[in-house]
């Protein structure tokens, strides 16, 4: 069974969501397939076919979360330091070609957010700098090219 890399916050974030789904989603749509029945012939009832899409939908999710949660790998990050690359750090890096700064955290891939700095350990840029170290260049293929940065800082949030 492979185990899930995850930060203690991605993994308070998947309980939250599993439990929110088991509380109040599954007895919301309950109620809702049990009020579509009410309105008698099910095989033209859209409110009971779209509340059962939205059943089907909340035990999936519901059976998703369960196993991610018991594959957890949740990774303390106030043990580590140093400025070697991995997960869990805060990366600063300068882009060589504009000189423009940005500041990622590698997380796992459920925590993954782009917009909010946060790269899943599996993107191209998370793979390309784990491992390195402050000073060091890592070029990396994106949708829009080659692209190459240095790491200036490597934090430990």
């Amino acid at each position: 069974m492979e185990r899930v890399p995850m930060t203690a916050r991605g993994f308070q974030a998947l309980e939250e969501e599993l439990k929110r789904l088991k509380t109040v989603d599954r007895p919301d749509v309950i109620r809702a397939i049990a009020e579509a029945r009410e309105h008698g012939d099910l095989s033209e009832n859209a409110e009971y076919h779209a509340a059962k899409e939205r059943q089907s939908f909340i035990e999936s999710r519901v059976i998703e979360l369960e196993d991610k949660i018991s594959r957890a790998d949740v990774i303390d990050l106030s043990r580590l330091s140093g400025e070697v690359v991995k997960f869990g750090a805060t990366v600063r890096v300068i882009d060589t070609d504009t000189d423009e700064e940005q500041v990622y955290q590698i997380v796992g891939a459920d925590e993954a957010d782009v917009k909010a700095g946060r790269l899943s350990v599996g993107s191209p840029l998370s793979r390309a700098l784990i491992g390195k170290t402050i000073g060091d260049e890592i070029e990396v293929s994106t949708p829009g090219g080659h692209k190459s940065y240095e790491i200036v800082a490597v934090n430990w949030v």
